[in-house]
């Protein structure tokens, strides 16, 4: 494990440059269509360059979770996670990790903690109350849903 002392942008969000933040939306476009590998390789170019920045190894990871190599993404999200931990990024991918493993309510806690980060980010809010009314938590389900539809009303 390394220190903040080691990495001094533990904990504050590396902002890549716009090469990077371009490669990086390729990664998550590249995740939403299903293109894997395609994904991983635009990972592996931002890692090779900055090796530690959390955003890309918890997508790196979520990608691998998805073709089925658990536990290296398990590894990859829990290290991606410790050197940004104010990312909603690295909570959300997260929580997606424990969903897909049907620990829901350790998902539930992981955005309850992006939302803490990015309060009105609609794609959390939305797997958040999708959790919530399947584990039947109809209060917190309702709460969820008036945000949206205040911050959709917008």
């Amino acid at each position: 494990m390394s220190s903040a002392k080691d990495n001094p942008q533990a904990g504050k969000g590396q902002p890549l440059p716009k090469k990077e933040q371009d490669l990086f939306k390729s990664v998550v476009k590249h995740y939403e269509t299903k293109q894997y590998k395609k994904g991983i390789k635009a990972a592996d170019n931002i890692l090779k360059k900055f090796p530690n920045h959390g955003e890309t190894l918890c997508m790196k990871g979520l990608t691998l979770q998805c073709m089925g190599k658990k536990d290296e993404a398990v590894v990859l999200v829990k290290q991606g996670l410790m050197q940004d931990m104010r990312s909603h990024v690295c909570w959300h991918v997260y929580g997606l990790l424990h969903r897909a493993d049907r620990e829901y309510n350790e998902s539930i806690k992981a955005y309850k903690q992006a939302l803490r980060i990015d309060s009105e980010n609609l794609q959390i809010l939305r797997d958040l109350s999708l959790l919530q009314v399947q584990m039947r938590d109809l209060s917190g389900f309702l709460k969820t849903r008036n945000t949206i539809l205040t911050l959709k009303s917008n």
